[in-house]
C-alpha cells in the first residue's frame, strides 16, 4: 500500500483541486444568483469536504492506473525526485499555451453555429466580474483536467487495454484515441448542470455542450498522452483565459 502510488504527488494534486474548487465559488455564485442565498461558511466547508472526498478518489485511481497505461505527470514527478525541471517546463510551455489558445479560438468559432444560445451564455459571462472569471479558470485547468484526463481518460484507456494491448501491456493507439474522444464527450456533458441554470436543456443545447467542450477536450487529451498532464493543465487554463476572461472583455465593445 505504501508504494502503490506516489503519495506526495497525490496530496499535491488534492491540495490543488481543493484550492481550485474554492476559487471557482465566486464565479458560480455570480453566474447563478440563486446560489448567493445559500452562501455561508457552511457552504464553504461543504465545498471543501466534497472536493476533498471526490478528488481524492479520482486522483488515487488516476495515479494508480496511469502507472499501468503509460500516462504521467513528468514535471511534477521529476521535481519530487529532486530533478531540476526548468528546461522541461520551458519545452512544453509554448506548445501547451498555443494549443490552449487554439482550443479557445475553436470554441469561439464553433459557438457561431449556435448564435442565440451563445449570445445568451456570453451575456451571462459578461455579468460576472473579471476577477471571478479569472479565478474560475484555475478550476478548469487544474480540477477538470485531473478529473477528465488523469482519472476518466486513464480509466478508459486501462479498460480498452483489457481488450487489446501492446506487448508491454499498455493500451494500443486505437484504445488511447477512443479514450481521448469518449472522455472529451463526457467532459462536454459534464457542463450541462450549470448550463441548465441558464437555459432549458434541449437536444441543441446538449449538442452544443458536446461540440464546444469535446473539441478542446480532444486537444487536452492528446497533450496528456504525448506531453503529460501538466501540458494539458496549461492548455486548459490558457483556453479558459481566452473564453472566460478575454472574450467577455472584448464582447463589451460590441454587446450592451
Amino acid at each position: 500500500m505504501k508504494n502503490i502510488i506516489n503519495w506526495k504527488l497525490f496530496f499535491i494534486l488534492i491540495g490543488a483541486c481543493i484550492i481550485a474548487s474554492l476559487l471557482v465559488l465566486p464565479y458560480e455564485i455570480a453566474l447563478v444568483p440563486a446560489l448567493a442565498k445559500l452562501f455561508s461558511s457552511k457552504l464553504i466547508i461543504a465545498a471543501f469536504v466534497q472536493a476533498a472526498v471526490f478528488f481524492s478518489i479520482a486522483t488515487f485511481f488516476g495515479l494508480l492506473l496511469a502507472k499501468r497505461t503509460g500516462f504521467s505527470l513528468p514535471i511534477l514527478e521529476g521535481a519530487l525526485k529532486g530533478e531540476k525541471q526548468g528546461n522541461n517546463l520551458k519545452s512544453i510551455l509554448g506548445l501547451s499555451a498555443s494549443m490552449g489558445i487554439l482550443a479557445g479560438l475553436l470554441i469561439i468559432l464553433l459557438s457561431l453555429l449556435f448564435p442565440h444560445l451563445s449570445v445568451t451564455f456570453l451575456k451571462a459571462e459578461m455579468s460576472v466580474a473579471t476577477w471571478k472569471r479569472f479565478l474560475a479558470s484555475f478550476y478548469g485547468g487544474i480540477a477538470e483536467e485531473i478529473l477528465c484526463r488523469l482519472f476518466l481518460m486513464t480509466l478508459l484507456a486501462w479498460i480498452f487495454s483489457k481488450i487489446k494491448k501492446t506487448p508491454e501491456g499498455r493500451p494500443i493507439k486505437t484504445g488511447i484515441w477512443l479514450s481521448i474522444i469518449l472522455a472529451a464527450i463526457l467532459f462536454g456533458l459534464g457542463h450541462l448542470p450549470i448550463t441548465g441554470d441558464l437555459t432549458v436543456i434541449t437536444p441543441v443545447v446538449v449538442l452544443r455542450a458536446i461540440l464546444l467542450n469535446g473539441v478542446p477536450g480532444i486537444i487536452f487529451g492528446w497533450l496528456y498522452w504525448k506531453k503529460g498532464l501538466e501540458s494539458a493543465i496549461i492548455a486548459h487554463f490558457s483556453a479558459d483565459i481566452v473564453i472566460h476572461v478575454i472574450t467577455p472583455l472584448v464582447a463589451t465593445l460590441f454587446i450592451r
